[in-house]
């Protein structure tokens, strides 16, 4: 079976060689660079299966990388991120990353975010779509009938919970913010604040009973749809 490769991209030799370490001993290939025109040529030429990104870094900065690989590929991104830095994680997450990991971090939490991520693409390959349905294993949004079929039985949604639950869906595995979901789901000129977002968004969860962790809370910045069933 072919080795996951990751690469890792940060200035830090020491951090690099840590990580190598616990990546390799897991059992992934690992590739490396130093700044972000190298992680966009590496990328490019050796098609990695995740990239894990640094943000401070000479000659090319985590956030343009990440910006920059996402013209051209879908690779999930991790970014680095310096520990209470809100707004580098908001910036990582606007940029086209997929989630990011605070320095310092156990060897622990970065192999279990990397698995989430990469379980998370793999299952994202295995959702189905048709001209009538959006299908998540035991979910199934019926477009034409504006409702939920949740292992069998139908319910029917209020009009804005449809709506956000097919944008949010239709975007599975994207960290939106809520100001992207009240533009897209109520209008820009909607007056009303962001914890309308919240409220319909716990109404859903309600709805998709024990599926309910399928809407993912983004720390200070909004929601995920994301799948966490394995087949």
């Amino acid at each position: 079976m072919k080795k996951i490769t990751i690469l890792i991209v940060d200035d830090d030799p020491r951090l690099l060689e840590m990580i190598r370490m616990i990546l390799e001993n897991r059992g992934y290939q690992v590739i490396e660079a130093t700044n972000g025109e190298e992680a966009i040529t590496m990328t490019k030429v050796m098609e990695p299966d995740l990239i894990l990104l640094d943000v401070m870094m000479p000659v090319m900065d985590g956030f343009t990388a990440c910006k920059r690989i996402r013209d051209y590929s879908s690779c999930p991104i991790i970014m680095l991120t310096a520990k209470g830095e809100d707004y580098d994680q908001v910036a990582g997450l606007e940029n086209g990353a997929d989630d990011y990991i605070i320095k310092p971090f156990t060897p622990m939490v970065l192999a279990a975010r990397i698995e989430a991520v990469l379980r998370r693409v793999g299952q994202e390959k295995k959702s189905s779509k048709d001209e009538n349905n959006l299908v998540f294993g035991e979910v199934i949004i019926d477009i034409k009938g504006r409702s939920l079929i949740l292992q069998g039985n139908r319910t029917d949604l209020k009009r804005k919970e449809y709506d956000l639950l097919v944008y949010l869906a239709t975007n599975h595995g994207i960290s939106l913010s809520r100001g992207q979901i009240l533009e897209k789901v109520w209008g820009y000129d909607y007056l009303g604040s962001e914890s309308t977002v919240d409220t319909h968004v716990n109404r859903l969860r309600k709805q998709l009973g024990s599926h309910g962790d399928y809407l993912q809370t983004v720390h200070g910045y909004g929601y995920r749809f994301e799948v966490n069933y394995e087949e």
